[in-house]
């Protein structure tokens, strides 16, 4: 009876064991990362220029509904000074672009050099930065980063409202932004199975193809970023002993779709 019970603890321990490892593998397998774009664009002012000098951009993601996990840094493409009259009436420049964990996106910071000015006049002035907003030009987003899915995030300066005349001649600056959000394309995730069979998966609509290559323990595949549309897949078995699998389905912009588990037939 001891020896049984040896047996039966185990076998349960082998069971947890076993869960365990396969939860964590597809835990891994599907964790993934939201692509950000941070677009630069302004309102129209009555000055000559604006010029900022962005250095830096650190946006707070976090996994869950605590936001308070710490800053990251998102590398300025081309750090320097921007004239931000050059970006107004539907125009805008690439600011910053990066991938990032998925989750829950709450605010960004924009960091600034010391290189800001307001042209009035064909006069260039010195733009002074408040004490408070040396440490970054913080601003709250509350968007949701989804793995595979690419986001363009617009900073959008109204430069007329935030260029403060002082008493004695000068300026400062006191940003009023707003931001907003657009989901690019969509992504595909599913299971092709079993391993043995060493399948591959191609998505195709018109002329983009795209292949993945399953996990082989899981099955698990992800095409990130597609256009939406109808897209037709195809899982190819290398193993010719089984049958191929075809069908489609259909993406949404900001949408993660579910192609399901296909288990290849034996011919």
């Amino acid at each position: 009876m001891k020896t049984a019970r040896l047996v039966f603890v185990a076998f349960v321990l082998f069971l947890a064991t076993n869960c365990l490892f396969w939860a964590c593998k597809k835990s891994s397998s599907e964790r993934g990362s939201g692509h950000l774009r941070v677009m630069l664009t302004d309102d129209p002012a009555e000055y000559d220029a604006v010029y900022i000098d962005v250095q830096k951009v650190e946006v707070n993601v976090s996994s869950d509904s605590n936001t308070s996990s710490g800053w990251q840094t998102v590398n300025v493409l081309r750090p320097g000074v921007y004239n931000l009259l050059q970006f107004s009436n539907g125009i805008d420049t690439l600011l910053a672009d990066a991938d990032l964990p998925a989750g829950k996106l709450s605010q960004m910071r924009l960091i600034l050099g010391d290189n800001n000015s307001v042209v009035v006049n064909g006069q260039n002035f010195p733009l002074k930065t408040p004490s408070a907003q040396q440490s970054g030009l913080k601003f709250n987003i509350h968007a949701t980063l989804t793995a595979g899915i690419v986001y363009r995030l617009w900073i959008d300066f109204n430069a007329g409202r935030s260029i403060v005349t002082t008493g004695n001649g000068g300026y400062i600056l006191k940003p009023v932004i707003r931001t907003y959000t657009e989901a690019i394309g969509g992504s595909i995730k599913g299971y092709a199975l079993p391993g043995v069979a060493k399948p591959q998966v191609w998505a195709t609509m018109g002329a983009d193809s795209l292949l993945a290559l399953p996990d082989s323990a899981t099955g698990y595949y992800f095409f990130g970023g597609v256009a939406a549309g109808t897209w037709n897949l195809l899982i190819n078995a290398g193993d010719t002993t089984y049958k191929d699998s075809t069908f489609t389905v259909t993406v949404s912009t900001g949408v993660v779709t579910n192609a399901g588990s296909v288990l290849l037939p034996k011919k």
